[in-house]
């Protein structure tokens, strides 16, 4: 071709062989200045993360003892303050708590429920408020849960006997396994005292997010290729968005999915090349139960006057739960741009 001939052109090597080296070079130098820079930024807030050491108390929190304030159950968990006061948690408490608020019931049925979940890694918190709206006296009132998923009931909410126009808390614990998008149900069994009539009101479902269990983690490029090669579970994602720019779809699947990008770092020109219609990345993180999560991102850039991108996100894991929780979550996200950009 014309640029091999060029290339091996004797005049035009002894003019641009120190230009090709020293450009080489510097690039080189740059993108491996890059990658130290983000290796020693992990480690560093790792290093922070590490809140416990060797002689530190293992708290169990099923076996806690309750503080009573005000008539109102208070779960004393150190690490949790621990956690808030150096910034673990970036969302405020309050509003992260509204944002795991569910409604159980509807507003017409003779019991209103709702329900605050708290996620504390390995178990969930489950805080309902149950109030009568009835001027009857309910007795023998039961919250039966079930679950689905690798979720297991604890502790299960005691039957309590409710006055008219009352309101109960009751509280579950519920123990997780895997990281994997679970499900709560149940039903609400009473008994009227003035007919003696047994009633059944079933609870709206509360899914899981999975990303309550996901965290960001580095690893090599040569550790991300054997493991590609080695997990069985494989989840293929087709892209659907009305995002038009690589960088820009690359950051939002980023964002969504609290995973680490192993390729180059977003906004260097080596990312990218400038005027390619081509991307391709590795995403990496890490769940709480130690399980890797692997995603490779290709994605093209339609040359028509609509722009659009396509191409597939392949998620791959040693489990089957994870992978194919992150497929939804991906599919979930893509639809939720598609549909801002459309209104």
């Amino acid at each position: 071709t014309l640029c091999a001939r060029l290339l091996l052109d004797p005049a035009l090597q002894a003019k641009c062989k120190a230009k090709f080296l020293s450009s080489c070079l510097e690039a080189y130098s740059h993108l491996v200045a890059k990658q130290k820079a983000v290796k020693n930024k992990a480690s560093e807030a790792d290093k922070k993360g590490r809140a416990s050491g060797p002689d530190d108390l293992i708290q169990f929190r099923q076996l806690r003892v309750q503080s009573v304030q005000g008539g109102i159950e208070v779960d004393l968990m150190d690490a949790d303050d621990i956690s808030r006061a150096i910034g673990a948690d970036g969302s405020s408490g309050e509003a992260a708590k509204l944002r795991h608020v569910y409604q159980l019931t509807g507003y017409s049925d003779p019991v209103y429920a709702e329900a605050s979940v708290t996620v504390h890694d390995y178990d969930i918190i489950l805080e309902m408020l149950i109030i009568n709206r009835t001027p009857n006296t309910l007795t023998n009132l039961t919250v039966e849960l079930a679950t689905m998923g690798d979720l297991k009931i604890v502790e299960r909410p005691q039957p309590y006997t409710i006055g008219p126009l009352d309101e109960r808390r009751l509280r579950a614990n519920i123990k997780v396994s895997s990281t994997e998008t679970g499900h709560i149900f149940g039903t609400i069994v009473f008994d009227n005292s003035s007919t003696a009539q047994k009633t059944y009101v079933n609870l709206n479902d509360i899914q899981l997010d999975i990303m309550d269990y996901i965290r960001p983690a580095e690893c090599k490029s040569e550790e991300f290729r054997s493991m590609w090669a080695e997990f069985e579970w494989e989840n293929k994602v087709a892209i659907n968005t009305n995002i038009t720019d690589l960088q820009e779809f690359l950051q939002h699947i980023i964002s969504n999915t609290n995973m680490t990008c192993l390729s180059s770092p977003l906004g260097d020109s080596t990312s990218t090349v400038d005027g390619s219609n081509f991307l391709a990345a590795n995403l990496y993180a890490r769940s709480v139960f130690s399980e890797d999560a692997l995603v490779n991102v290709s994605v093209e850039k339609k040359e028509d006057s609509d722009g659009k991108l396509s191409g597939y996100i392949r998620i791959r894991s040693k489990t089957q739960g994870i992978a194919l929780s992150l497929g939804d979550r991906i599919t979930s996200i893509q639809r939720a741009s598609t549909t801002v950009e459309q209104a």
